[in-house]
């Protein structure tokens, strides 16, 4: 909301974010600090279990009715980050679509390349399905890969006859690895943490040889016809800012009920800077609404 937080922001993601050439292992370890120095508030409850085989952390908030149910997908562009580590944004979604969440520790690469993650998102969906979670009851978010892998996941389901979730919620969705958004350079200068020097050897690690343009590794190139309301949000200080526009437009040519936010001056997945970023906490509240009225409706 105000410049100066604005630039703040901007400033501690640029000191924090991966060095170009940094090893996976590296990126893994850096992130790691990064998201163990965030507790969760102590109205929020992690507890492990699995859905389909999959492991996941249930996140529970005091006084949220449980009937509803937000299947989460963390980010890090499917090489990095767990379960855990995505719980606090998580469950601020969560709690502002009164839901329970389950945060997937889907499969990551280059240990387990696609369609490792694609078939544990699938898996962990089915599971809920089959425990008598009514698939109106249910909603899809994620970030950044985690918002591409919701899309695939939308997209798997539908082809194997699933009934489908009543909505999702995609932040700053990866859903392009072929990088052919014209803003994965021309906002490459304004975004404080990717470029295409960072994604480029991450993709060779997920795609293990396989075509990135396939629909379930780059959703952007998928049929979306059938899919749920989908609300995008993305910053306008991002590289992948063209992935989440043309999103948006492939689901709006396939008749999809899509509403996609472009929030100026703010970053990849600005909605996790609460604590710092006015434009967080309101985008959060849109998208709980969103996700409330598609529930209930």
């Amino acid at each position: 909301m105000s410049t100066e937080q604005q630039q703040t922001l901007d400033a501690i993601l640029r000191q924090s974010a991966f060095p170009v050439g940094s090893t996976v292992d590296e990126q893994r370890l850096q992130l790691g600090k990064l998201t163990s120095a965030q507790p969760l508030p102590p109205e929020i409850t992690l507890t492990s279990r699995t859905l389909g085989g999959v492991p996941v952390a249930e996140i529970t908030v005091d006084g949220v009715e449980p009937r509803h149910v937000v299947l989460y997908f963390h980010g890090g562009v499917y090489v990095l980050g767990d379960a855990a580590g995505a719980a606090g944004l998580a469950s601020q979604v969560g709690r502002r679509t009164a839901a329970k969440a389950y945060s997937v520790d889907y499969r990551l690469a280059p240990e387990h390349p696609y369609p490792a993650a694609v078939d544990d998102a699938l898996a962990a969906y089915e599971a809920l399905l089959q425990e008598g979670v009514a698939p109106s009851d249910i909603v899809l978010a994620g970030e950044s890969a985690g918002g591409g892998l919701v899309v695939a996941t939308l997209v798997n389901a539908r082809d194997h006859g699933l009934p489908l979730p009543a909505a999702a919620y995609v932040m700053s969705p990866y859903s392009d690895l072929t990088l052919a958004g014209a803003s994965i350079d021309t906002k490459g200068p304004a975004d404080p943490l990717l470029s295409r020097e960072l994604l480029e050897p991450r993709i060779t690690d997920y795609t293990a040889g396989q075509d990135p343009s396939l629909p379930l590794i780059s959703p952007v190139f998928a049929d979306l016809t059938g899919l749920p309301p989908l609300l995008i949000q993305v910053g306008s200080h991002e590289v992948l800012l063209d992935d989440a526009v043309r999103l948006a437009q492939q689901a709006a040519a396939a008749d999809v009920s899509v509403t996609l936010e472009v929030t100026p001056g703010v970053p990849h997945v600005f909605q996790a800077y609460g604590f710092l970023l006015d434009e967080a906490t309101d985008a959060l509240d849109r998208a709980g609404e969103f996700l409330r009225a598609r529930l209930h409706a």
